[in-house]
Order: structure tokens, then sequence, then C-alpha cells
């Protein structure tokens, strides 16, 4: 599939999670056949604003290619200032968040909020497109609608492809129901079947098999992973093989899994320094052990640890003495 010129060979995308998806976590997700990724949504408002740590989370590392840098906001002019500055970043692809649940982000309009006002969600599109012209495409993330009773996702897709966005990621729940329940495979069609540009289905990709109904349900042209990487950047890896060959492979082994570990946290205090990235950590380590024997006890360790290396230390005892997935 294309976004534009830009092509991603299996559409494998890894989704926007604020406080989850940063540089370290990308460039794992990237290492194991991650084909597009995004940046945590970064406010228009404060990128305007020149708050300094907005600029961080906006910060493009070259291995991470094709990026997309994602926006969020619900005033068109602040959009389009925010979007010409983004610029700077050189992302490959500017993202408009429509599909953040958060209360925070709802109260004020933004995120999800956007798909109650189909006509501002269009003046917002607009605004972020005719602002970077023809340097890079635009994309938004949209869900199935706000609530049950305002299923629009397909009204908001064909107005966001009027406006001239390149592609329509769509996560198959609407606002109030969050993370659950089930994806809605039936909307994210309709919107497929809706629009001409490309459109990557979002939501409850856990395994191959998922992966696999998601593409032949909704005739999606890529599929957009979340929660199913967490603590897994190899999931990625086990998709394109499966895609490829239609053949599933086994877990990834506990050695292995500790060298991914060991990486990411190396990454991470790279970037964020050791003192932030020890209380940063805990939850990507608490991910990661998942699924192994003890995991329980191995969390509350984890948890109560303020030291990265020894937090390391406790981790490779636990697997040195466990060979297998439970």
């Amino acid at each position: 599939m294309k976004i534009k010129n830009i092509e991603f060979e299996n559409g494998l995308f890894l989704a926007p999670m604020a406080g989850v998806a940063d540089r370290a976590f990308r460039h794992m997700c990237k290492k194991y056949g991650a084909e597009g990724v995004v940046t945590e949504m970064i406010s228009s408002k404060a990128l305007v604003f020149g708050d300094k740590k907005t600029e961080i989370l906006a910060k493009i590392d070259s291995y991470e290619r094709p990026c997309a840098l994602q926006l969020f906001g619900s005033d068109p002019l602040t959009m389009a200032k925010a979007a010409e500055i983004a610029m700077k970043f050189s992302p490959d692809i500017i993202d408009i968040n429509m599909g953040c649940p958060v209360h925070k982000i709802v109260s004020s309009g933004d995120g999800s909020a956007l798909m109650k006002n189909p006509a501002l969600a269009y003046e917002v599109i607009c605004s972020v497109v005719n602002s970077v012209g023809d340097k890079v495409p635009v994309t938004v993330k949209i869900r199935s609608g706000y609530d049950v009773s305002h299923i629009n996702a397909p009204e908001i897709a064909m107005l966001a492809e009027k406006a001239g966005v390149s592609a329509i990621f769509v996560h198959g729940r609407t606002r109030d129901q969050m993370y659950a329940p089930p994806c809605d495979l039936e909307t994210i069609k309709k919107v497929k079947m809706a629009v001409s540009v490309p459109v990557i289905g979002n939501g409850d990709i856990f395994t191959c098999e998922d992966a696999e109904r998601m593409f032949s349900e909704t005739g999606c042209d890529g599929i957009m992973i979340g929660r199913g990487a967490l603590g897994n950047p190899y999931f990625f890896f086990q998709l394109k093989h499966f895609l490829k060959t239609g053949e599933k492979l086994p877990s990834q082994n506990l050695k292995d899994k500790m060298i991914d570990i060991e990486e990411h946290m190396r990454i991470l205090c790279s970037e964020k320094g050791e003192k932030t990235a020890s209380a940063e950590c805990r939850k990507h380590l608490s991910w990661y052990v998942k699924g192994v024997r003890g995991s329980a006890s191995l969390r509350d360790c984890i948890n109560r640890t303020d030291n990265i290396e020894n937090t390391l230390n406790i981790i490779r005892k636990a697997f040195d003495n466990c060979n297998t997935l439970s």
C-alpha cells in the first residue's frame, strides 16, 4: 500500500500511544518490522507556544522513518500554524488526532470530540492540508463515532478525503467505548467502502489471526497495532512472517526477549536520562514479563525498584530460572 508517495510493504503500523510510543519503543518496533510509526500525540497549542517538552516529543530519528508526527487540536488556525512549525522536525507524514478518548483531551473539544462536529473537523483538516501543501501527506486517525448513537466514521472519512487527506486510520470503537467491547469491524469496512484513499484498521489485533480477520472482514489496506505490541515488539516480526508465508512463528524465547529488554532500556536511558527512565521503564518491563511464570511477583519487584540495572538483574535471574512462557 502507499500513502501518497510512501510505500508500505504490508501496511503494518504502530499506534501513537501517549506515554508509551516514545522514540525508544518506536525503535524496538521498527527493529522487528513495523513499517510505519507515529509520534505520541502533540498539542498544537503547546507547539505554537514553543513548549520545550513538546518539541522533544516531536523529534524524529532517522532509524524510525517513515514516521508521522501526530497533532491534536480543534482550532483550525492553531492547527495550521502547528503543522507549519512541525515541518522543522522533518516528519514523513502529518497525522491529525481525532480519536483520543481521554477526558482531558475531549473536554477541550480535541481528539474524538471533533467527531461530534463534522463541519469543524473538516475545517481543521483543510487547515492542516493547506498549511503543509505538497511537502508531506496528511492523514487522520478517527474512531467509529463519538457514541453508539452517532456512528459517523464513514461521513467523517468522506469529509477527510474531500479535504485532501492521503489515508485514514480507523479505530473500530466509539469514544464512549474506550477500549471495550470488541472492535467494530463492520464500521471499518464501511469506511473502506466510502473512500478511495487507503484505510488502516485499528483495534483488538493481538494475534496473527486477529490481523488476518481485520484484513479479510474489512478490506482495509493496512493495520495499526497498539496494545498488541506492548512488551512484545517481536509481534511485528511474527505478523510480517505470517502475512508473507501463512506460517505462525512461536513466541520469542526468553534469551532474545532479555536482549530486547536491555536494548530498550539502554535507548530509554540515553533519550531521557536514568532518573526519568527508571520511573518510565516500569510499565514497559511489566509488559515484557507478562506471561512468564511468576510474573505477578516479578512485576511487584519491578515496581519496587528505582534503579534500572537492579531491575534488569531481577529479570535476568527470573528468566534464567524459567526457559518457557507459561
